[in-house]
């Protein structure tokens, strides 16, 4: 059936409300009364499965058309299952039955949820026939009218779009105005959502943020429509996670999962919630669940395949593979992101790194830098730049980008951030050779990673406390800080970060005739440090590093580094 067909068969009929039909006009069959009565009770239950087949069985019936508010039910029904064609269809006939029963209000709300769902599946043509509708009828209503609240939605999208964020500001936060003289819910909820954004886009973090709590308050609280909540639940938390208020972030994604189980059915938004869950559950430690949700959200649900959710689960896959040293698996998934448009950086710049490529992760991470205009798109590359310049011997891009870090992480005031522009500048002194300047931001990045819940992010801050210890002769301090940064990737499965930081004495058995100091070099080959960092690392000349990398070679009988590398995982030399 043609996607034409599918929408011809909604017949509505023009009055807006359930009157009694007039002596002349054709009453419904008494099955279609009860599969209605079953989708009415079914859709105030929110087992919107069952209220759309009652709803589209109803429709098929003869004699029966759907009055407009049986249709309106069954196109949110539609929406919220995945049926993307039958949710148009039915918006269309909506749409055409308000303008006759003398309703523009509800024609422009049709043309409104047309409007943005296509325009979420890129049919920009069609898109922009019904934001002409919603512009006529806005115009004909007046500006203190629903309909022109109803204008304001995608003009404020547009301009976020664009970058112009104070002018979707003040967009969004007039048409709130608006929504309050009216007195119109879901519109108070939506317009404020898109207004926080755009002031956490203008770095105006406490305003922004303050403002999408509101509106959180108003959704957990039940008064929004199930499409409202739907739209600004994904609008906070994908927001919290642009300006990484992971607190904020864990708090909304609990809040949406509880939503969401409420609502089995429920299809069109359970593939972004199942990302969000998988990117909590990683910064919170549980890189099991992480893994279980995005492997569910990489496969799509079933009947509503999102390349956006699904591309960000493949990304999040790569991420975990990653951080438990599964480099051929991190790499699938990287690259099954980029098919479905993901920019795969910083990650697969971190992958490259691990195997030891780190001029191609340099060149990788240059050119997404150069493609990322905003602050928030290029804070999520920074760290990574300033950790692979320094590999690459760049000292002072490296500091460039810390600089730049600081200023993004100062303006947005957020811990994550402000923990992430810590580590990058005690990397730089730390490379500079001034381990007790690079003590001070360490441990504020411990403390913030801590406060936030991270475990990983705060383990690996230890290894760099340990190393700055070494570096001022505290052995004792050095090991304390590496046996717990020790158990910590233990728990969670850091196969590399544990090799790194494995003492020499549990590696000496079978150890093939390497010295300590050998397989101290061995472990840091495996990680993809090149020699220049490991002369660093251990506090030698890079001469030195070379000459004990082609021993390694020697005694081992290879002849490269990723040689060595798998040479030393299956004969125990490094913890796997």
């Amino acid at each position: 059936m043609t996607a034409a067909e599918l929408r011809c068969n909604w017949r509505v009929s023009a009055p807006s409300t359930r009157a009694k039909p007039t002596p002349s006009e054709s009453l419904p069959s008494p099955a279609a009364n009860h599969e209605l009565e079953l989708a009415r009770r079914s859709f105030s239950e929110r087992a919107w499965e069952r209220a759309f087949v009652h709803f589209w069985a109803a429709a098929q019936m003869e004699p029966c058309e759907l009055e407009l508010d049986d249709l309106e039910q069954a196109a949110v029904a539609a929406a919220l299952t995945g049926r993307d064609t039958e949710f148009l269809g039915a918006l269309e006939r909506v749409h055409a039955a308000a303008l006759a029963a003398g309703v523009p209000r509800r024609a422009a709300r049709a043309a409104l949820w047309s409007l943005m769902r296509l325009t979420a599946l890129g049919e920009q043509a069609r898109a922009s026939g019904w934001l002409v509708r919603l512009r006529r009828l806005a115009e004909a209503a007046g500006g203190d009218s629903v309909e022109h609240c109803y204008l304001q939605v995608p003009l404020a999208f547009a301009a976020l779009a664009r970058g112009e964020v104070v002018e979707a500001e003040r967009v969004a936060t007039t048409a709130a105005a608006l929504a309050d003289r009216l007195a119109e819910p879901d519109m108070q909820v939506f317009t404020r959502s898109l207004a926080g954004r755009a002031l956490l886009r203008q770095a105006k973090t406490h305003d922004g943020l303050a403002l999408l709590d509101e509106c959180m308050l108003s959704v957990t609280a039940g008064r929004a429509s199930p499409m409202i909540s739907a739209l600004v639940y994904c609008t906070v938390i994908a927001s919290c996670h642009e300006v990484y208020a992971f607190d904020r972030a864990r708090e909304w994604t609990n809040a949406l999962s509880a939503w969401c189980d409420a609502q089995p059915d429920l299809v069109a938004f359970r593939g972004t919630c199942m990302v969000h869950r998988a990117e909590i559950a990683r910064l919170s430690g549980d890189w099991l669940r992480a893994a279980e949700q995005a492997a569910r959200a990489s496969n799509g649900v079933p009947g509503h395949q999102n390349p956006d959710a699904m591309g960000d689960a493949y990304y999040e896959l790569g991420e975990l593979h990653r951080l438990r040293g599964e480099l051929e698996a991190a790499e699938r998934a990287y690259i099954h992101a980029v098919r479905l448009g993901r920019e795969p950086h910083p990650g697969i710049a971190l992958l490259r790194a691990a195997q030891g490529q780190t001029e191609a992760a340099h060149h990788g991470l240059k050119r997404a830098l150069a493609e990322a205009r905003t602050a928030l798109a290029r804070a999520k590359l920074l760290p990574a730049a300033v950790e692979i310049l320094l590999a690459v011997g760049e000292h002072d891009d490296a500091l460039a980008r810390c600089h730049e870090l600081e200023q993004i992480a100062a303006e947005l005031a957020t811990d994550a951030l402000a923990a992430l522009a810590a580590q990058a500048r005690a990397a730089l002194f730390l490379h500079a050779g001034d381990a007790q300047a690079a003590l001070g931001p360490l441990r504020r990045a411990f403390f913030l990673w801590q406060r936030i819940g991270a475990p990983y992010a705060a383990a690996k801050v230890r290894v760099e406390l340990a190393r700055a210890c070494d570096a001022l002769g505290d052995g004792a301090g050095a090991l304390l800080e590496r046996d717990a940064a020790r158990a910590v990737f233990a728990e969670l499965g850091a196969t590399l970060d544990l090799a790194a930081v494995e003492p020499a004495a549990t590696l000496r058995a079978n150890a093939h005739g390497l010295s300590d100091r050998e397989l101290q070099v061995l472990r840091l080959v495996a990680t993809g440090s090149t020699n220049k960092t490991i002369a660093s690392e251990l506090c030698l000349s890079e001469k030195t590093v070379d000459r004990h990398v082609s021993n390694i070679f020697g005694k081992l009988g290879v002849s490269s580094r990723a040689a060595a590398t798998a040479f030393a995982y299956e004969h125990g030399l490094i913890s796997a």
